[in-house]
């Protein structure tokens, strides 16, 4: 027999400690860990639209359609689908060889479950907002079914490729209650969860039944690291092999580290200031001024190396609401004459509050310190105060917001309806903006049923929306994304990052 002195049996321990802290990789690399800014909000997906779950949630659910990594929208669990002309129905077809992970049979009656008993029960789903127009789900056969609304419906394709919307099995939710659900949860997606501490760790293993392409590792580990100085220390000592939403400056000197690769890459997120109609911005020359006032390009240059798009408009270049050629002009002489004419100037500022995150998106609080340095240049002095993500729907509900706010809208899927309609809608949690002469064009626009005159009908409010300072665009949002240079992945235009995506 060995035997070991106490100094040498206390360094192997250590070793096996730390060996035993990082992240398993098997033989021939079939796993990936990956650092991710925030947890799921809960395990049912259909409960919270939050932007950055969204890829989470893909990896173990399946949605109903899909989006290309183009973002072209594409069949997933529904092979075909028609909308009727005048928008107010939907018929689909789904796939026959779909199973969940516990072995049942995905059929038509999970779908009317998912998207129409479950909020008729009144279980409190966001979903009830995104399909608020549907009144029934007809089942035609276990692979067939038709959705009926009662006002027409034209972006309902999209929206099944969009936030909350995956499909959940009606036999075991039944059967185990949502709280059984949430805590051990079962999708028709490419892996299934084996592990999950909260606010800690995610692990999921492949799914080897999957009806759809075999995703090529086995196993993803998602570590949750809020901080991102954090994220950025572990990506450099190689204990993740990929991580989001880092600084830009470090996204730029990690790919200069051997074996790393850094990636700015722009995503269909519109930054923007949320604008109020009263206050200080009842005045139209202080709005507008506030919005000429601003230099979008040294914004993009001092916060995202260039690759943030300044944009004129609430959408993306390359989307159906995007008009070339319309530009809301960097001027701020003409921001200087303008508050003249209300009286104001550097020596006599107008006042306005403003509201900014710290951390939600890359460099959000020093963007908005910024643009407070722009404001005061000509005339303007804003307050500016720190709040929570979620605490903008909050005050927003109680009107209590300040002029403006510096926020970060989510459209992955493209469209201008949830560009400019929900945005500048007075009737949804997301608009601050409540005169009735705009909001009643936007309420008329989402039933619009016409394909040409619906695009045609939102460029035009995006576009009235600019010009009489109702919304000012700032800059097309980037994704900063840092991984090992052999680790491979399929880049989306909306930012999803999926480990079934991935290989070695």
């Amino acid at each position: 027999m060995v035997k070991l002195s106490r100094r040498v049996f206390a360094q192997g321990a250590s070793l096996a400690s730390l060996l035993a802290s990082l992240p398993a990789v098997a033989a021939g690399k079939d796993s990936v860990t990956i650092g991710w800014p925030s947890d799921v909000t809960g395990w049912d997906p259909n409960q919270r639209f939050t932007p950055d779950a969204q890829a989470l949630y893909k990896m173990v659910f399946d949605q109903p359609l899909d989006q290309s990594p183009s973002l072209k929208l594409i069949p997933n669990l529904i092979k075909a689908w028609t909308l009727a002309p005048d928008g107010m129905s939907l018929a689909l077809e789904f796939r026959d060889d779909v199973r969940f992970h516990d072995g049942s049979k995905m059929t038509s009656a999970d779908f009317r479950w998912t998207f129409f008993e479950r909020v008729k029960s009144g279980q409190k789903l966001d979903i009830a907002n995104s399909f608020r127009k549907l009144k029934d789900i007809e089942i035609i056969s276990p692979t067939k079914a038709v959705m009926r609304f009662d006002s027409p419906a034209p972006t309902v394709p999209v929206w099944l490729a969009f936030l909350g919307s995956f499909v959940v099995p009606k036999d075991y939710m039944e059967k185990v209650g949502l709280e059984g659900f949430a805590a051990k949860p079962i999708g028709t997606g490419p892996y299934k969860l084996v592990e999950y501490q909260m606010n800690g760790r995610i692990v999921l293993e492949r799914n080897e039944d999957y009806w759809g392409p075999k995703p090529k590792l086995k196993r993803v580990v998602i570590e949750i690291i809020k901080d991102p100085s954090a994220r950025v220390a572990a990506i450099q000592s190689g204990s993740i092999d990929l991580t989001v939403g880092v600084p830009v400056r470090e996204a730029e000197r990690l790919g200069k580290v051997a074996g790393l690769k850094g990636e700015l890459n722009p995503i269909q997120r519109v930054i923007l200031l949320q604008v109020r109609n009263d206050q200080a911005f009842a005045d139209p020359n202080v709005r507008l001024a506030a919005h000429h006032a601003i230099d979008k390009a040294a914004l993009s240059k001092a916060f995202y190396g260039g690759a943030a798009v300044p944009l004129s408009l609430p959408a993306t270049p390359g989307t159906p609401g995007f008009v070339d050629g319309f530009k809301f002009a960097y001027d701020p002489a003409m921001a200087t004459k303008l508050l003249a004419a209300s009286g104001f100037s550097p020596a006599k500022p107008v006042k306005i509050g403003m509201a900014t995150t710290n951390g939600q998106f890359p460099n959000d609080y020093d963007m908005a310190r910024a643009i407070v340095a722009m404001w005061k240049k000509v005339g303007i002095e804003a307050e500016l105060e720190v709040i929570e993500y979620a605490k903008y729907f909050e005050l927003n509900r109680g009107n209590k917001l300040p002029e403006t706010t510096l926020y970060s809208f989510d459209n992955a899927t493209g469209d201008p309806e949830i560009y400019a309609g929900y945005l500048l809608n007075p009737k949804l949690p997301f608009s601050p903006w409540k005169d009735p002469v705009l909001g009643e064009k936007v309420i008329a626009q989402f039933n619009v049923a016409d394909e040409a005159k619906r695009i045609a009908g939102w460029r035009a409010i995006g576009q009235e929306a600019v010009t009489m300072g109702a919304c000012m665009p700032l800059l097309q949002s980037v994704q900063t994304l840092v991984r090992k240079t052999d680790l491979a992945y399929s880049k989306y235009g909306n930012g999803w990052v999926l480990g079934q995506t991935m290989n070695w």
